[in-house]
């Protein structure tokens, strides 16, 4: 009897120092295990901004003029007298025509000329004579007119003398073909020894003048309003590889006519260009100024992300640190930022950074990013 009740005692004694000890370990687990931690995420915290809203059109590079340079006169091409692509200016020669047979024409239409003045003053002579005999009687009235008829046409053949041998002279001038306008030249189409032809379809060559240069841009009769208002808005430029041209311009001529089909007008811009970096044909991006919005949220573009439909959405940061995923309506980028018109309010903060790492249900800590606040 004495050792069941020692036994009953040890087991009971037992199963108290087993159960306390496992109420320690709980307890002990329960007091080791820490919080979740947050994850770290860049924002941006939305302010106010005065910005000034802008449309991107397409434009094309337009010379402020241009001339092609054909000869007046046919003839074989001697010798080319410029450098492709330099700067020349206005009456500099180009090209040189075989002259040998234009100089024979002047010498030809000189002595012509020289012929009928000689005929021209015999004529005068004789009708000087004719005036003072009809005085006296001693010829008929109808020998004064025949010889005075014979004076004017002497003059008549005078001036057409005269006129053959300005054109003779004029073609002779043609056969050296000049620039037409200051400006740079393009690639000759011809060399020397090529027979060229007055007045041929095919140009020898082209200047344009590139400092200023224009760029047309198509814009909407609607908008059109705006800049009518406005005429001294500024225009830049953006260039094919997505650079900004380093010089602003200034809008210079509206066409007069709206497409019936488009609904749109060109208008036409003037940009310095004293580097040549605008070349005519190039394609651009013309940014116009077209209205001043105070009050605007802009949203870096790394912080909207878009749906396959082009629906866009931030990620929130709120005041418990949690996250809310917003729908908001950002339709026009300026600059590296998106205009959000409407889903979010100033002082709202915004993920920027680390948007790969956050799930709706995760505890954020918001550090703010450059340009945050």
């Amino acid at each position: 009897m004495r050792n069941t009740a020692k036994f009953t005692i040890t087991l009971t004694a037992l199963l108290l120092g087993a159960a306390l000890l496992s109420a320690c370990g709980e307890t002990k687990d329960a007091q080791g295990k820490a919080p979740p931690k947050e994850t770290e995420v860049g924002v941006v915290t939305l302010q106010p901004e005065t910005v000034t809203l802008t449309n991107e059109l397409a434009g094309r590079v337009t010379p402020l003029q241009s001339a092609e340079v054909r000869p007046q006169v046919t003839g074989i091409i001697q010798e080319r007298l410029f450098q492709e692509g330099s700067q020349i200016k206005k009456g500099t020669p180009l090209y040189q025509i075989d002259s040998a047979t234009y100089q024979v024409a002047v010498d030809t239409a000189a002595a012509q000329l020289a012929k009928a003045e000689a005929t021209l003053n015999a004529a005068r002579s004789k009708a000087q004579r004719g005036q003072g005999l009809a005085t006296r009687g001693l010829i008929s009235r109808d020998s004064q007119d025949d010889q005075l008829t014979e004076q004017k046409q002497a003059e008549a053949d005078v001036a057409v003398a005269q006129a053959a041998l300005k054109t003779a002279r004029l073609n002779l001038a043609y056969t050296q073909v000049k620039a037409p306008l200051d400006g740079f030249i393009g690639k000759s189409a011809v060399t020397a020894g090529a027979l060229v032809t007055a007045n041929q379809a095919t140009t020898l060559t082209t200047i344009q003048q590139l400092d200023p240069i224009l760029v047309d841009i198509t814009q909407s009769s609607a908008e059109l309003l705006n800049l009518q208002r406005d005429a001294a808005v500024p225009v830049k430029l953006l260039l094919s590889d997505g650079s900004a041209y380093a010089h602003a311009g200034k809008l210079a001529f509206t066409d007069l006519n709206v497409d019936a089909n488009t609904g749109s007008v060109t208008i036409r811009a003037e940009f310095p260009n004293p580097d040549r970096q605008l070349l005519p044909g190039m394609f651009v991006r013309a940014l116009l100024g077209s209205a001043v919005r105070n009050n605007a949220l802009l949203v870096p573009q790394q912080g909207v992300t878009r749906k396959a439909n082009g629906e866009a959405s931030v990620w929130v940061v709120k005041a418990d640190h949690s996250l809310e995923k917003r729908t908001v309506q950002a339709t026009q980028a300026i600059g590296s930022k998106w205009l959000v018109e409407s889903g979010l309010q100033a002082g709202e903060q915004v993920v920027v950074d680390g948007l790969q790492k956050i799930k709706p249900d995760t505890k954020v800590k918001a550090v703010p990013v450059g340009g945050g606040k």
